[in-house]
């Protein structure tokens, strides 16, 4: 059994980041940004409009084609008073966030809210949206109170929209709390990427807003692949870990939609690298292995049974290999007919955690004391604060809208 990562102390994962050296805006242009390339205890310096140089021929690279939703709503109160709803997921009764995307008339979401103490219980909210030659009445009212966030019903007059089409007229973009300004017209394109397809985040999936359409045939021209997944990026990504060690850390889930297709790319991608951009990636590839784990002991397994808990990889038996596991997890399929899978992932990853499909990773610099952070040190091991202390003293810029790396698996 691998080391138990609920005695990891996070006091380990934490660095000086001045403050002058995050991102608040994008640069100018996408692949100008600084890449640092890590491999075999080596660290080079180029710009993302250089990627192809760095990765072999025939290597295949997973996207995230979330899209970020506009997942902040205002209302203000007859009395004047401001109250703003988060969108974080969807009610349980839907089976998948696209599910939920799709409702017409109304629609409950589990919210952060703003305000929630001048919200009187039964008081519904409105709002009116005149946008793009739309207009329409947005009502808000107040289901119940969970632990941590609140059930709202909302329900518009125009019932010829989807949720999501209301989202993009009556919300404003979700920002990173670290960026500390207000969303700009300019973040409705740059914190999207270019590839972004599906609805559902309410943060970018960051790696991937280096890459422009351009990169992308260059990548293509050396025969470098690419293909798709799936991850919906919930506002736990920025939950830093508050406690000593991550025993008492609840790491956030998140739905995950990988079709058949793109299972038997990575079975067949036997001798060549798997590189994800971005940890959302990693972590839906890697949850792709522990779910055909589990179907490998486990074939009459339910959907609910597949999904990956947050300690469940650490407890799950350790030498099925990865042939074994995804043709477990594409038989189950086979077998249901199903050509896609949806299931929500708690996947966490931390020092001492085998890393059983990527061989490089494409991603940004991560803050401290972050489950992010953790990620990159089962990556690269102690060198993580070699690479950090590179990119501090060359001058990198950090977080979401900063510069990235390429990290190779340490051998």
């Amino acid at each position: 059994m691998p080391m138990d990562p609920r005695n990891i102390s996070i006091q380990d994962f934490i660095y000086h980041l001045p403050d002058d050296r995050i991102a608040r805006y994008p640069l100018a242009e996408r692949d100008a940004s600084k890449l640092l390339i890590y491999k075999n205890h080596v660290i080079e310096q180029d710009v993302y409009a250089h990627l192809a140089d760095y990765i072999p021929e025939n290597a295949l690279l997973f996207f995230n084609n979330t899209k970020v939703v506009e997942a902040r709503l205002l209302f203000t109160k007859s009395t004047g008073g401001a109250i703003e709803l988060f969108c974080l997921e969807p009610d349980k009764q839907y089976s998948d966030i696209t599910s939920a995307m799709l409702q017409k008339n109304k629609v409950r979401w589990n919210c952060l809210v703003g305000g929630a103490k001048k919200w009187k219980p039964g008081e519904l909210l409105q709002k009116e949206i005149n946008s793009q030659g739309l207009q329409f009445i947005l009502s808000a009212s107040m289901i119940q109170k969970n632990v941590d966030s609140f059930l709202i019903e909302l329900s518009w007059d125009k019932t010829d929209l989807s949720f999501a089409e209301v989202l993009h007229l009556a919300g404003v973009i979700p920002l990173p709390p670290y960026l500390n300004r207000a969303a700009d017209d300019s973040d409705q394109e740059r914190y999207q990427t270019v590839y972004a397809k599906y609805d559902g985040s309410v943060a970018a999936p960051t790696a991937g807003l280096h890459f422009t359409d351009a990169l992308i045939q260059k990548l293509a021209a050396k025969n470098i692949q690419h293909t798709f997944v799936t991850l919906h990026v919930g506002a736990g990504t920025f939950k830093p870990v508050k406690s000593e060690t991550l025993e008492g850390h609840e790491m956030h889930a998140e739905f995950i939609d990988v079709n058949i297709d793109t299972l038997e790319r990575i079975l067949v991608q036997q001798s060549n690298p798997i590189i994800p951009v971005g940890t959302t990636s990693f972590r839906t590839i890697e949850s792709l292995y522990w779910m055909g784990v589990k179907a490998f002991i486990q074939p009459n397994a339910s959907l609910e049974e597949l999904e990956i808990k947050q300690w469940d990889v650490y407890e799950l038996p350790q030498d099925i290999s990865r042939e074994q596991s995804l043709t477990a997890l594409l038989d189950w399929m086979k077998l249901r007919s199903m050509h896609r899978i949806i299931c929500k992932t708690q996947l966490l990853v931390t020092p001492g955690y085998t890393i059983r499909i990527a061989d490089a990773i494409i991603t940004n610099f991560h803050q401290p004391n972050s489950t992010l952070l953790l990620l990159i040190a089962a990556f690269v091991g102690e060198q993580w604060k070699m690479v950090y202390n590179y990119a501090l003293a060359n001058d990198f810029r950090f977080l979401s809208y900063g510069d990235g790396s390429l990290l190779w698996k340490e051998k």
